[in-house]
């Protein structure tokens, strides 16, 4: 049936949670791009022999009806690649807000070049945006009620430089640091909030 692959690319990405991404599909993306480069073919053949026998483009006949459906089928697949490639991308752009500029292996390996790409060039626009602001937007969607927080080191980071001083972040030790410099910290997993 027409359109099927294009539309299982789409049923892979409804069966995620939402925010999460299965690994990109190439082959199947790449056997619906076939599949319509194959339907182009089949209703550019059936206009021309329309064209050479000088019929009406217009009369109903069975070329007519086959240059229609390989025309919506066409469509169809080219709606759900864009779909697929779009649901994609807002889905790549929230990682910049949910775990920072650097992805996570598993979600790193689920993308591809192109998205990875993508990803690289959506977080250079947006510390580009925050530079020229001179304010971090990444740091709290929700305003937070006290500047700092404290934090539990979860693995050796060393000695960091954090705004106006330097602490040593070693594994299981506590501090009380501002929130601003503890997210970025805390998005790559090295550390967590600690709640008494």
């Amino acid at each position: 049936m027409y359109a099927r692959r294009a539309a299982q690319l789409l049923q892979e990405l409804s069966t995620c949670d939402e925010g999460q991404l299965p690994p990109y599909n190439s082959d199947k993306f790449d056997q619906v791009i076939r599949e319509c480069e194959e339907h182009s073919k089949q209703f550019q053949s059936l206009i021309r022999e329309k064209n050479e026998k000088n019929l009406d483009i217009e009369a109903k006949n069975e070329d007519h009806y086959g240059s229609f459906i390989h025309h919506l089928s066409l469509i169809r697949n080219k709606r759900c690649l864009m779909a697929y490639v779009y649901k994609r991308a807002e889905v790549i752009q929230s990682y910049r807000w949910k775990v920072g500029r650097v992805l996570p292996k598993e979600i790193h390996d689920k993308l591809n070049f192109s998205e990875q790409e993508y990803f690289k060039n959506h977080c250079a626009v947006i510390d580009s945006y925050t530079k020229d602001l001179d304010l971090d937007l990444t740091v709290d969607v929700i305003p937070p009620k006290d500047p700092y927080i404290r934090v539990r080191v979860l693995s050796e980071i060393g000695e960091v430089s954090l705004g106006d001083h330097s602490v040593s972040l070693s594994k299981d030790s506590l501090h009380s640091l501002r929130r601003t410099d503890a997210e970025p910290v805390i998005s790559q997993g090295l550390m967590e909030e600690f709640m008494e």
